[in-house]
């Protein structure tokens, strides 16, 4: 079978009508060389025939420069796995009539897009379509990129890749819109003074063995200067380094100890519950990671101030990105500038995280609540505020994202980073079916198309393994979720 290195929507419209008419076209996504393993063609040919599958694919390992293999197992496809950076791997097998079919309205600016109309094709051969991930081995190819997790996850707020970013938010806006799952901008009124609080904010930090910086933390917090009453509450999910003792030594009336026995099974998700529930917690919820820091003493005040001056169901602030000792880390500083008032809740589903510091008005969280997971749990609760109610954006600095080797997303590895992509596109698609469900239910017009395989297919993803949300040592969390 002839292989199509994809460039453009286009120029592989002008390779299908050159080729022998084939069922299937074999698409290769960037230059590296490909080593195919006997059974490649025979496996994915046969699976996407026996289930009229428009789009397949499958694991593969890499070869390292030393010449060992690496198994590199990708993720099935589900109905949120709308982000543009999903992993096919460097190989895909496509239904050549579902690709003439989608491509057949495309126009030439598609072509122009800085990834070829890739993400584009791929969204509208997805709709409502087959997806089949061979979970098998059946090909090599030379591995380019030996960065750790850490280093790579966040390329796509790089300030370089801005264009792009741009393009791909169009790109998920009209599929969003071609599916009925636009949010839209009217949201709903906060009453920000309806009821009693027992302190305007707290400052919440969940912790687990953070003994070498929770300190540095929490007096980031108290040394806040504000204009009104905060507190600073910390759960210790059962510290076995001398944390508590470090927490239990500081005197400060403003600070509230929650004690998590590790009975009580709770992840960070679990840990915010604890907190927002309390008697203690105030008006406003706002993060902070155990081991980063608040970069001035107004970092606290900025914030309520911009709950105070509109209608806001959270407030997400921008940080920057340092080392151990306080030094510059590239990208430097993240604002996550694709966020806009008017688009930013639609964007979420692309991208893979909202930005830091987060912060909540109570009665909605209480409304909610975290799922009790130790990644993707603030995700989830920002992809949820923001279906229904406006999120203000501070986009300077007041932030350090401290970056050591004891973050618990530093060094992942390929089956935890799968681990974690595939939880919060599971997220993606039941935030993403609520939407479409919400609107048909408010449409008043004709029924907006709907992909009725996307609620089949929720029933057959694949089962998620809690332990793999919970790291055995650590539950700390970094800004974006940490992504």
């Amino acid at each position: 079978m002839e292989i199509i290195r994809f460039t453009t929507v286009n120029a592989l419209r002008e390779a299908i009508f050159r080729m022998p008419l084939e069922q299937y076209v074999l698409i290769k996504l960037d230059d590296r060389e490909v080593e195919f393993d006997l059974a490649f063609n025979s496996r994915l040919i046969e699976t996407a025939t026996d289930i009229d599958s428009t789009l397949t694919y499958c694991w593969f390992r890499e070869r390292q420069e030393d010449g060992s293999l690496l198994d590199h197992p990708v993720n099935d496809y589900q109905p949120g796995s709308v982000r543009d950076d999903f992993d096919f791997g460097p190989l895909v097998l496509l239904n050549t009539a579902d690709v003439l079919s989608a491509t057949e309205d495309m126009d030439e600016s598609y072509s122009g897009l800085l990834d070829g109309g890739w993400y584009a094709l791929r969204l509208r051969m997805t709709m409502s379509k087959m997806i089949a991930m061979v979970p098998e081995y059946l090909y090599t190819v030379k591995r380019v990129d030996y960065r750790l997790s850490g280093e790579k996850q966040h390329d796509y707020v790089d300030p370089r890749n801005r264009e792009y970013q741009i393009q791909m938010e169009k790109t998920l806006t009209e599929h969003l819109d071609m599916i009925g799952g636009l949010v839209s901008p009217e949201v709903e009124k906060v009453d920000y003074d309806g009821e009693e609080f027992p302190v305007e904010a707290s400052v919440i930090i969940p912790v687990r063995n953070r003994v070498r910086t929770v300190a540095d933390a929490v007096n980031s917090a108290l040394d806040q200067d504000t204009l009104f009453p905060f507190n600073v509450i910390v759960v210790d999910n059962d510290s076995t380094d001398g944390t508590r003792e470090v927490l239990e030594a500081i005197q400060d009336p403003r600070l509230v100890v929650i004690k998590v026995a590790a009975d009580e099974n709770l992840g960070i998700g679990g840990c915010w519950n604890r907190a927002v529930l309390s008697e203690h917690c105030g008006r406003f919820a706002v993060q902070l990671d155990s081991d980063d820091l608040y970069n001035s003493r107004s970092v606290l005040q900025a914030v309520v101030n911009k709950f105070r001056s509109g209608n806001f169901g959270m407030v997400v602030g921008s940080y920057s990105m340092i080392d151990f000792n306080g030094n510059p880390l590239p990208p430097g500083i993240i604002d996550h500038r694709e966020w806009t008032d008017e688009n930013g809740a639609n964007n979420a589903l692309r991208v893979n995280g909202f930005g830091a510091p987060r912060a909540f008005f109570t009665p909605i969280v209480r409304r909610f609540l975290f799922p009790n997971v130790s990644y993707g749990e603030d995700y989830a609760m920002c992809l949820r505020v923001s279906r229904d109610y406006a999120v203000g954006r501070i986009f300077r600095p007041l932030y350090l994202c401290r970056r050591w080797e004891g973050n618990s997303d530093a060094a992942l590895s390929i089956e935890k980073t799968n681990a974690n992509n595939a939880y919060k596109d599971c997220l993606r698609s039941f935030e993403l079916l609520a939407r479409i469900h919400s609107n048909m239910q408010s449409h008043q017009g004709p029924t907006p198309f709907l992909p009725s395989d996307i609620f089949d297919s929720l029933s057959n993803m694949p089962p998620f393994d809690p332990s793999d949300f919970f790291p055995e040592e650590d539950t700390e969390f970094d800004p974006d979720d940490d992504e």
